[in-house]
């Protein structure tokens, strides 16, 4: 017709991009809500929470096969897969929501703060930046056991996990000598030495005990 003869070569797409197999990766992504839906219409069933592991990363999986298929642009992998780990802690992060399981949350911080990592090497080209960034590892484990330490109150937690925060400080500080033009990065180890002070100071003002009233005979 002449809608694919003259039109849709002007804006760069071929008649056949439009074909039945191209939709293959529908069958993916049918396979993640397949996952991601149980949960949702099977109420009360905490368990079934931890289909949102295998379906997130299913359905992102599926995305990008759909887009990369009817598109033609398998090359868009080289800077979409980290989108796959993303998607792995996302489907942590759901799972603990709906399970009400607060240790999922330790890899979906984990997880998340390297695919987000990765996603930004990925489109930026700067792999050389994990020479700075590696600092993120401590700082996004010591982030998970605070953030678990406000559900559990263990103090073994709060310390271990201002610990690592102080280590990541400390060697995003160090490497302001080796890239001093990062002014984030440059920034970002003071911020989370005063954020930690701000943590022990809030923390030990809370288990103060209180103090005992006036004795009366």
């Amino acid at each position: 017709s002449l809608a694919f003869t003259l039109v849709m070569p002007r804006l760069g797409l071929r008649a056949w991009m439009w074909g039945a197999w191209q939709l293959w990766p529908l069958v993916v992504v049918a396979a993640g809500l397949l996952f991601v839906v149980s949960p949702l219409l099977v109420r009360g069933r905490r368990g079934l929470g931890g289909l949102f592991i295998p379906g997130v990363p299913l359905l992102t999986t599926g995305g990008i096969l759909l887009y990369a298929s009817v598109f033609d642009a398998w090359h868009a992998w080289e800077w979409l897969w980290p989108l796959e780990v993303l998607a792995v802690a996302v489907g942590f992060l759901l799972a603990a929501v709906y399970m009400r399981a607060i240790w999922l949350l330790f890899p979906a911080i984990v997880v998340g703060a390297n695919g987000a990592l990765l996603q930004f090497c990925a489109v930026t080209g700067m792999w050389e930046s994990w020479a700075v960034l590696w600092a993120v590892e401590p700082l996004s484990v010591g982030l998970a056991f605070l953030l678990i330490n406000v559900k559990q109150r263990a103090r073994g937690l709060f310390i271990a996990g201002l610990i690592l925060c102080v280590v990541a400080a400390v060697g995003l500080m160090g490497m302001t000598a080796v890239f001093p033009g990062w002014l984030l990065v440059n920034a970002l180890g003071p911020g989370i030495l005063v954020l930690a002070g701000v943590l022990m100071l809030v923390h030990s003002l809370v288990r103060r005990p209180a103090s005992p009233g006036p004795v009366t005979e």
